[in-house]
């Protein structure tokens, strides 16, 4: 039987803003990408979304970004590689102190926005992600695109790693993600969402947004936590995988 990851971006807010619903969400999906304060989140938000995830049996991962909490994270952005090495190493450790007292561990790191879609052909600026994530924990599995220098660097540093895809954003032929500027970057038609979920984890093809179809393996897939309606697209999108004959768990 098939089996993929659900994952999905959690602990969005910062004080009294919220943006993803974390309880809800943690009822669906097998891995939580946490905002770790960023982009999003403040330590409140990290303690709560580490201790309803470990409570539920949920795997918990870093999500770190560039520093950029006016921006979310999406904005283009130039740091230094010593720099970038120590905030990704900063925030993995900040996030552990509370998955440690959740009861559990920080279980792989996914990068954020602008820095994810930096690091899938920028060099220095993956190579430095790397770098933080061994100086971490050189364990630590690395979430990230197919093909991406990311994985690839993560791979000859000898940290395990996990490709993933997207139910929800929008392909280019050379397997990339449109960039969110663009029109029809985001897929906001539910159904589309629910038959692209099935197709990239049973048969592992997406159709691209000039109607291609293009191979995309991946071991783990991402709904978005901050789009309109995300906890009902979830739980459609897991009970069709399911439905179809994919087993729905965490990658570690």
């Amino acid at each position: 039987m098939t089996a993929i990851d659900l994952n999905a971006d959690l602990g969005e807010g910062f004080g009294h803003w919220r943006l993803t619903d974390d309880e809800q969400l943690l009822s669906v999906v097998t891995s939580a990408n946490v905002a770790c304060g960023f982009h999003a989140g403040d330590p409140v938000i990290m303690r709560r979304v580490c201790e309803l995830a470990a409570g539920r049996g949920v795997r918990i991962g870093a999500q770190v970004s560039y520093r950029d909490l006016a921006g979310f994270g999406r904005r283009a952005m130039d740091v230094p590689s010593e720099e970038l090495t120590a905030e990704v190493a900063y925030q993995i450790g900040a996030l552990e102190v509370f998955a440690r007292a959740a009861g559990t561990r920080v279980a792989y790191v996914k990068p954020h926005g602008a820095l994810y879609n930096r690091a899938v052909h920028d060099e220095e600026q993956a190579g430095a992600v790397v770098a933080g994530v061994r100086l971490a924990d050189a364990t630590l599995p690395v979430l990230g695109l197919p093909g991406s220098r990311l994985l690839d660097l993560a791979a000859e540093a000898g940290l395990p790693t996990v490709t993933e895809a997207f139910a929800d954003r929008a392909y280019t032929d050379q397997g990339t993600l449109v960039p969110r500027g663009e029109e029809g970057a985001v897929v906001t038609d539910p159904a589309a969402v629910v038959e692209r979920s099935v197709g990239l984890a049973r048969d592992g093809v997406v159709t691209s947004r000039s109607g291609n179809r293009i191979d995309v393996r991946a071991r783990s897939l991402c709904v978005h936590g901050d789009t309109a309606g995300a906890v009902e697209l979830a739980r459609q999108v897991r009970a069709r995988l399911e439905s179809s004959g994919v087993r729905v768990e965490a990658f570690v």
